[in-house]
């Protein structure tokens, strides 16, 4: 199979040396996101709620750009930096997952890049 991978400007570009994703057959993954202006390339402004709408904006663009979508995401992993904030989270991702919700895992860490309060990435499907 062979592995292609995934750009977009419409997220933030890579930080290092990682793809934003890499489609591999019907699946896709993608990098964690965090909550970078893909136009400024800084960190937006706010809390954790703003913090994880740019996250989830970002995650989306990414995977439009390799022809999927939120629908067709099939696990998410959420790292977050402070527990306490799960709810708040919650709240915000909930609006990108609606209907039939991927399966999830959302784990503490000691520290994100750039200081980030939240950090996104997920599996996918797409078309072949």
């Amino acid at each position: 199979m062979e592995k292609l991978l995934v750009s977009t400007t419409e997220a933030p570009a890579a930080l290092a040396a990682y793809s934003q994703a890499v489609k591999c057959g019907m699946f896709l993954f993608t990098s964690g996101q965090i909550a970078l202006d893909p136009e400024k390339n800084e960190m937006v402004k706010g809390d954790v709620k703003v913090q994880t709408r740019r996250v989830l904006d970002n995650l989306k663009a990414v995977l439009d750009a390799a022809d999927s979508n939120l629908g067709n995401v099939l696990k998410v992993t959420v790292y977050l930096t402070d527990m306490n904030d799960y709810p708040k989270v919650n709240e915000i991702y909930s609006l990108y997952f609606e209907h039939n919700p991927p399966a999830r895992t959302c784990v503490a860490v000691s520290a994100l890049p750039r200081g980030a309060k939240v950090e996104i990435d997920c599996v996918a499907l797409v078309a072949v």
